[in-house]
């Protein structure tokens, strides 16, 4: 089973800009392409700062460059990235977008967080589905109809029988690897226990 990377979802034809562009032509550019922020890009393409509508507006004397402007250094990510990663990291930094660049910096696209909150956006019924076909045959060694699964509000629900505790975990594991899961809970039991003095697996697991 593999999660929707960055390289999926994100926008290849970005709106860019370069530090010397002015206020004025930065005001007009966000404008005409509807966006509410641009990467800027050194002479070799590569990404050296992001300028966004906050940091206009937080000019009173309407004057500046992108590069007096911009915030630096920027943050950014790789298409071989998870798209949940690039989530995580937007919420960490507090941005609502990060340029996608590949081995060199040089910017091959942009991933926004309505990119993000469509990913996630996906119905229950859909990560029951996935969870059904994908994790159950990789992880739980169990027959068919043996664990049953539910899903509520992005909430993993599994209940059931598998043959060995060590299993356990590994279906928690990649239920938490499936778009748009916002948790996952166990309730699964196990035909062989682990031996006297084991640790017991654990029935619930934040995401990686």
């Amino acid at each position: 089973m593999q999660a929707l990377t960055v390289g999926e979802i994100m926008t290849s034809r970005v709106a860019h800009t370069r530090p010397g562009t002015t206020f004025e032509n930065l005001v007009r550019l966000l404008r005409r392409r509807g966006v509410s922020g641009v990467p800027v890009l050194d002479h070799d393409d590569k990404v050296v700062g992001v300028v966004s509508e906050q940091d206009l507006k937080g000019t009173r004397e309407r004057r500046g460059t992108a590069a007096e402007l911009m915030s630096s250094p920027a943050i950014t990510v790789h298409p071989e990235q998870r798209a949940v990663d690039a989530a995580r990291v937007m919420d960490r930094h507090g941005v609502n977008r990060l340029p996608v660049v590949d081995e060199e910096d040089r910017l091959v696209g942009i991933v926004t967080r309505g990119d993000l909150l469509r990913l996630f956006r996906r119905t229950d019924a859909a990560i029951r589905a996935d969870v059904e076909g994908q994790v159950l045959p990789l992880a739980a060694r169990a027959p068919e109809g043996a664990v049953r699964v539910a899903v509520r509000d992005g909430v993993v629900i599994l209940a059931g029988r598998v043959p060995d505790a060590a299993d356990v975990p590994g279906v928690v594991r990649l239920a938490w690897r499936v778009d748009g899961v916002t948790g996952v809970l166990s309730r699964l039991r196990a035909d062989r226990e682990p031996a006297a003095g084991a640790a017991s697996p654990a029935g619930r697991e934040p995401a990686e």
